[in-house]
């Protein structure tokens, strides 16, 4: 069977990193009571000349290097984020054009933080049908334009970053084995961003009310989001035949340290087989897997054969879950 390869990834986190005890001196909170409840110690956050294409594009560019691969061979970008450089044109075509990707078509997704599973889907399928022999994949996000820093139940979580992965068609039985995307609607009051659509077009009356950022009942967040990982972890191993022992390695959407161990132990896993970044990285939305998946990659926690998976959740809400065999 023809499967989807990871051929290359790349990652990129912006240069500045804001700590806790930057954050404290911007609103009531400290250190300690951030990464008790986070776990969280540090961000990284773009300057005022990085767009969200600007951080894609540099992780995209060390993606294809390690891929062997120059940018007029990429036949499709598919981008993931929340925040995107304009309304349109479409981050995507900012980053084909950045990169010369000269004959690539290009197309952004919109799935909050799970736009890495999303993105990943959508491209896996693309070379599965022999449509496209190259897909470049983006998780990319400046989510520190949409943070309200008077509000500390969302300021001490979002962060910058951006992830890429590049898919080739393989035969070898390495690569995205199956992949589960789900949505459910009822729950947009739970995270989301008031203004800036047709719902509530900018005025100065919804620029005065700080309607322009992220919104969040954190608790309610956490309920759902923790069973949200535990059902379609489940139900994609059950479905490929395989348990949550199988796996070498769980990439979950770094969110809050608490819901990963939450959903870990919902799942049956060991620590020990979780990457973590979340306290170094914050919540970079859907860059977020995919950083820390080059991270895993980087370090040497993946090798050929491993059997991975990657899981996220967003608002919407938006869930989703990969098997991806290395």
């Amino acid at each position: 069977m023809t499967r989807a390869k990871i051929v290359g990834v790349g990652a990129y986190a912006p240069k500045h990193i804001l700590t806790n005890a930057e954050l404290a001196k911007l609103v009531e909170t400290t250190d300690e009571w951030i990464v008790q409840r986070t776990g969280i110690r540090e961000r990284h956050v773009a300057d005022d000349s990085e767009a969200t294409s600007d951080l894609a594009v540099r992780a995209a560019q060390q993606a294809l290097e390690r891929a062997n691969l120059g940018p007029e061979e990429v036949d499709f970008i598919v981008v993931g984020t929340t925040t995107p450089d304009m309304v349109f044109p479409t981050t995507a075509n900012f980053v084909q054009h950045k990169l010369g990707a000269r004959r690539a078509g290009s197309v952004d997704v919109l799935a909050a933080c799970t736009g890495s599973i999303y993105s990943l889907s959508i491209g896996s399928q693309y070379i599965q049908s022999g449509k496209y022999r190259t897909v470049l994949c983006i998780g990319a996000e400046t989510l520190s334009r949409i943070t309200d820093f008077t509000d500390r139940g969302t300021c001490v979580l979002l962060a910058d970053g951006a992830g890429a992965v590049v898919l080739q068609a393989a035969e070898d039985g390495a690569g995205v084995l199956d992949a589960d995307l789900y949505s459910d609607g009822k729950y947009w009051e739970y995270l989301y961003q008031p203004a800036g659509g047709s719902r509530h077009p900018a005025t100065a009356e919804t620029v005065a009310g700080r309607l322009h950022y992220a919104k969040m009942k954190g608790n309610e967040v956490f309920k759902v989001a923790v069973r949200m990982f535990g059902d379609c972890a489940a139900t994609i191993l059950e479905r490929n035949g395989f348990r949550a022992a199988d796996l070498d390695l769980f990439i979950p959407h770094q969110a809050n340290l608490r819901i990963i161990e939450a959903a870990v132990k919902r799942l049956g896993l060991p620590m020990e087989r979780v990457l973590v970044n979340v306290d170094r990285y914050g919540n970079t939305g859907a860059a977020s897997v995919y950083v820390a998946l080059e991270e895993a990659w980087a370090l040497g926690r993946i090798a050929p054969g491993d059997l991975l998976l990657l899981a996220a959740f967003g608002g919407g809400f938006t869930w989703g879950a990969a098997l991806v065999r290395w």
